[in-house]
């Protein structure tokens, strides 16, 4: 995945945020996390969702039975960095829950319906991330 990561980053840096492929006209971010345990800077693309107030971000991992590193790594630190097109913005990040969750959820799922695969082919919840501007 980490080679599939790098060929994305590379491609969405030298295009302004832009990139081909499986995104392709889709929103995409660069989140910029500090691993739990490790305390080493990752950055990973991920689609994103603006919500009032910031972005919402997902924690698919294409419906596996685990959540993806960087959901853990939010836990852990959740300040964070992301690159939306050509601008790097700080941002908190904290776990939609409850009426907020099912609304971001049930959007992204009618906008790209792949997302309501990957909630079936999981038992887990796949978490919603809000990631606000950071004071």
């Amino acid at each position: 995945m980490s080679g599939w990561n790098d060929k994305v980053i590379d491609e969405f840096r030298a295009n302004g945020g832009q990139v081909g492929g499986h995104f392709a006209g889709e929103p995409l971010l660069l989140l910029h996390t500090v691993g739990a345990r490790s305390g080493k800077p990752r950055v990973n693309p991920m689609m994103y969702q603006k919500v009032d107030g910031g972005y919402a971000v997902f924690a698919s991992k294409a419906g596996a039975p685990t959540n993806p590193d960087w959901y853990h790594n939010l836990l852990g630190r959740p300040r964070v960095q992301a690159e939306i097109g050509t601008e790097k913005v700080e941002l908190v990040a904290r776990v939609a829950v409850g009426d907020e969750r099912e609304r971001i959820w049930s959007a992204q799922k009618a906008a790209y319906p792949r997302f309501a695969e990957y909630e079936r082919k999981t038992s887990r919840q796949i978490p919603v991330v809000v990631l606000e501007p950071a004071p």
